[in-house]
């Protein structure tokens, strides 16, 4: 492996086997390096070989100023995620160090912002949200900070765009959705919610894809018309509900389900109707 560019004393550009361009970090990694010398590869703390040359430049300017410690700490949230909630897109790597270097930086300058959707996101993506904390609790052991729970949220979202592979204006727009169809759901079938219950946990899961393609403008496409009719016939209570929230995305967003949309909604409208009602 050899050195293609050197960053700064820890981090370096090199290129692989295969002649493409990897970014590798190691506390002394380049000292007293230059291009082209070999990569001692007892310095190396890790790799990364994105499958983006864009996010590959990108991450190269961010590791030429970030301190290395920072890294590193996003890289074990990271794997944290990742192990929970499944594949990230990768520029995870790039959005999430940049926020937590620079929520640091705010903190130690007395500038804390607040986070005014952090009721939302505690609701809608519990999941996401408890990583945040879990994050949260990493970041300021490791570097003796006290962020406020405000940043517990950010990093959430930052979770849910990973997830999403989306921009974080389609994410902050998908949560808005959501929130405007639980309402529909709760005020026109009189439903408490039990935000610790199975059928509620799937409905917030299937509305977070859904909210996400209709934003997108990628429809699920009507397949078995068999099926629809059983189930607005079975759960004909919960259809009209479904019908309900069709018009209203009509009217807001110019935008109606498809019959297969529906019925998928229709189902998991009916669960939490069942276990949730008042």
């Amino acid at each position: 492996m050899k050195i293609a560019k050197i960053l700064n004393n820890n981090v370096v550009i090199a290129l692989n086997e295969k002649q493409q361009e990897i970014v590798v970090m190691g506390r002394g990694l380049a000292f007293q390096k230059k291009a082209h010398d070999d990569v001692d590869i007892t310095k190396i703390e890790k790799i990364y070989e994105l499958r983006s040359d864009e996010l590959t430049a990108r991450l190269s300017e961010l590791l030429s100023h970030i301190p290395i410690s920072i890294m590193k700490t996003c890289d074990e949230i990271i794997q944290r995620a990742k192990y929970q909630l499944g594949e990230l897109n990768e520029s995870l790597y790039i959005v999430l160090t940049y926020h937590c270097y620079y929520a640091i930086e705010r903190q130690t300058k007395g500038l804390a912002i607040t986070n005014t959707m952090l009721w939302e996101i505690q609701r809608l993506y519990p999941k996401e949200y408890q990583l945040g904390l879990d994050s949260l609790a990493l970041i300021n052991e490791k570097h003796g900070i006290e962020l406020p729970v405000d940043e517990a949220g950010f990093i959430a979202l930052h979770f849910v765009n990973a997830q999403l592979t989306g921009e974080m204006p389609v994410v902050i727009q998908t949560m808005k959705v959501m929130q405007e169809i639980i309402n529909i759901v709760k005020y026109n079938l009189k439903v408490d919610y039990h935000e610790e219950t199975l059928s509620y946990q799937r409905f917030i899961t299937h509305l977070k894809f859904f909210a996400h393609r209709m934003m997108n403008n990628t429809p699920v496409p009507n397949d078995d018309a068999s099926m629809h009719l059983v189930i607005k016939e079975n759960y004909s209570t919960s259809w009209r509900c479904a019908e309900k929230i069709s018009q209203f995305l009509q009217k807001k967003y110019q935008r109606t389900l498809t019959d297969e949309e529906c019925m998928f909604l229709t189902i998991h409208i009916e669960r939490v109707r069942k276990e949730n009602s008042i």
